[in-house]
């Protein structure tokens, strides 16, 4: 094999890490036990893996492409560096006083998310630069070294300087930082101005905070992923993927690892529009499961939603505003802690609840036999039927069903009066039910009708639970690709090399200075490209440019796209065409007479995305002959149906059978409720159907 076709993409997730190499037109993929204490273990693990079943050597990779939840869980299990935050006197309060709004209007016991860094943690400066950048009260310097002289007594290992306004005017953060780094070189710090140069000061101040709390976390954990590959001889190098679909150098991930927080996700998403664009689909609910969390997102047009900030941990019913904000280039999606190890327990109102707690890979379900005595959704998975106990993770290792009788019994049977297959059954459905709340909900959200909708569903758990959970939401259409148990890796491996860089320069179109507007969308191309550059010094580079307006006196913006000619010969009247043309599209009608203001500008620089190879039409083929036959619960009826049990390599293009059945495979199940017909397609998805009424 040809030493330049070499590429692996990793993905750790809460309980698995998946790798796949890609090499000389063929895939080989590999899941293994994530490592929490070590991730990098069980990359290697999984990288001899994948080499050992390509026949290459390691020192043979040319490319890794990497994606973690390491950040994500980070901040909502609050295990990061103690970390310090410079504001301006008189903002310390801004991240624990939010926005003063209610998410739950009228909940009078209401618990708001705590910050992330509490009072004492919080310190200012007398500085002060206005909404314009200029410099009311300049900072003494005097001052900022009696500060640094408490972070320094403090011990503290990271620093996170947010001033207000200083995405118009840096100056006193980058003094602070000067004067951090002569007194403490080794204390990690994040600027606001650099982190998230965007108005709205308790979104930037949050943002930066993540970023400086997550830091050392990350950049300990690349440093010695870097020394260990290096080792095993792969001298290669290391790409990240982003937030927002696309991926970014190990340098800039270790400066910026913020940027990470949803980067397994997004790389879920990648591959769900890679298939999309493959099958032509326009509608798209990408659903993607896996040990820890489920994530859905919508995709139109074959391009994931992307947004400007988004909610990490979500805790009121997966509402708007009940989790912690992060300010940076996202693809938008609800992430919800449900996942094949997420635990089930009673409350007090004798109801079954799921998650967002998770065994994790340590100890990880019960019938996993690692000393887990909670049950997990893995574990009424089991006994409803739908898992192999002899074939989990490719026959890795065995799952014990009496261990996973035992917990669902104890902890669920016992207080509710009902046997573990009842216990199952209904841990099963709540779970099934969050996930299908959480994707009406982001609908709404949306102003989307998800009967139109086709679900591409993935990672290790989803084509468990994707049948059901398209039942529940009417959707007629549902989409298994091939490698779908690591389809966030294979999505690494499919996304642009990419960077979004964005400022907040408020103007009015009434004083629009078409010479300014000009000058900055340069300067944000030329910082966008550099970041690409760093990546792959002599690709092709996009630029996409976005404009965020809204009438004058809104509280929050739409966005709208500019082309290379409007961003650089910037014209008042296109600009105004544009925004109420796209306001009127949203909200039925422009308003008259109202002046409109642009806050947020935007260049997003990208690498050509790989163009999508069409699916051509599948030959008919006879259906495969079974190989076994197992009883399986079917939650829609409530009972126990023998279904028939598949190889999915058995199935050739054109291939057609009908549920109630099983299509097994080494990295995840297909379960075919009774209500569903499944074709094998000629790039190998399975594409499940409902079957029309009555049949």
């Amino acid at each position: 094999m040809g030493k330049s076709s070499v590429r692996m993409g990793v993905d750790i997730g809460g309980t698995f890490t998946d790798v796949v190499l890609e090499a000389a037109g063929q895939s080989f993929s590999a899941k293994v036990l994530t490592t929490p204490r070590a991730p990098e273990d069980a990359i290697l693990q999984g990288m001899h893996q994948v080499c050992t079943k390509a026949g290459v050597a390691p020192s043979s990779i040319t490319q890794i492409i990497h994606g973690t939840t390491l950040a994500t869980n980070a901040l909502i299990e609050r295990r990061g560096a103690k970390t310090a935050l410079i504001t301006t006197k008189g903002f310390r309060d801004v991240i624990e006083m939010r926005t003063e709004s209610r998410f739950e209007q009228y909940d009078l016991n209401l618990t708001l998310p705590q910050p992330l860094l509490p009072r004492h943690m919080r310190y200012t400066l007398a500085e002060r630069i206005d909404a314009k950048g200029n410099v009311l009260i300049p900072v003494d310097r005097d001052e900022i070294d009696r500060l640094v002289d408490q972070i320094a007594r403090a011990g503290y290992q990271s620093v996170a300087v947010g001033m207000i306004h200083s995405y118009l005017n840096d100056s006193h953060e980058k003094m602070v930082r000067r004067a951090l780094q002569e007194r403490l070189p080794d204390v990690m710090v994040s600027l606001s101005c650099e982190v998230s140069p965007q108005m709205r000061e308790y979104e930037r101040f949050n943002t930066v905070v993540a970023n400086a709390y997550i830091k050392p976390l990350i950049k300990s954990y690349l440093d010695r992923l870097t020394d260990r590959l290096g080792a095993e001889g792969v001298s290669c190098n290391i790409f990240l993927m982003h937030s927002g679909g696309g991926i970014i150098s190990l340098q800039s991930a270790a400066e910026f690892p913020v940027r990470l927080v949803e980067s397994g996700p997004a790389g879920g998403a990648v591959f769900a529009a890679d298939i999309a664009g493959r099958h032509g689909l326009n509608k798209v609910l990408s659903f993607d499961m896996g040990g820890t969390t489920a994530k859905i997102c919508l995709i139109k047009n074959q391009t994931p939603k992307t947004s400007r900030v988004f909610e990490v941990a979500r805790t009121y019913r997966f509402k708007k505003g009940s989790g912690m904000p992060i300010s940076i280039p996202v693809i938008d999606m609800v992430e919800i802690g449900a996942g094949g190890g997420s635990l089930a327990h009673v409350d007090a109102m004798q109801q079954i609840r799921v998650g967002p707690q998770s065994a994790g890979s340590e100890p990880g379900p019960a019938c996993y036999g690692r000393g887990g005595d909670q049950p997990a959704v893995t574990d009424a998975d089991l006994l409803l039927g739908r898992l192999d106990p002899g074939a989990f993770a490719g026959g890795t290792f065995a799952l014990d069903a009496g261990a996973s009788a035992a917990a669902l019994a104890s902890v669920l049977g016992k207080p509710l009066g009902m046997d573990a297959q009842t216990a199952a059954f209904g841990l099963s459905e709540v779970v099934d039910e969050n996930m299908a709340n959480a994707a009406r909900v982001h609908a709404v959200e949306n102003g989307e009708d998800l009967s139109e909708y086709t679900m591409i569903a993935f990672g290790g758990a989803a084509p468990l639970h994707a049948g059901r959970l398209c039942e529940k939401l009417g959707v007629q259409r549902l989409l298994v690709p091939p490698g779908a148990g690591v389809g966030s890796a294979i999505g690494f491996l499919r996304a642009p090399f990419s960077f979004e860089a964005n400022r907040s320069v408020y103007m009015k179109l009434s004083d629009f200075d078409a010479r300014r507007v000009s000058a900055l969308l340069a300067d944000l191309k030329a910082e966008a490209t550099g970041f690409v550059r760093t990546c792959d010094p002599g690709a092709d580079i996009l630029s996409e440019y976005r404009v965020y307006m809204r009438y004058t006196g809104q509280g929050w913006e739409i966005p709208i796209v500019l082309d290379q000619a409007q961003a650089m010969a910037p014209d008042f009247e296109t600009y105004r065409q544009l925004f109420e043309a796209e306001y009127t599209k949203l909200f039925g009608r422009s308003v008259t007479g109202l002046d409109v203001e642009i806050t947020v500008w935007s260049v997003n620089a990208t690498t050509p995305p790989q163009p999508a190879k069409p699916v051509a039409p599948a030959p008919g083929a006879p259906p495969p002959k079974a190989r076994a036959t197992r009883q399986v619960f079917d939650p829609a009826i409530g009972a126990v149906v023998q279904a028939q049990v598949y190889n999915r390599d058995d199935l050739a293009p054109g291939a057609e059978i009908t549920g109630p059945c099983v299509i097994a495979e080494d990295e995840t199940t297909i379960i075919v409720p009774s209500s569903r017909r499944a074709l094998c397609r000629s790039d190998g998805c399975i594409d499940i159907h409902a079957l029309p009424q009555g049949k």
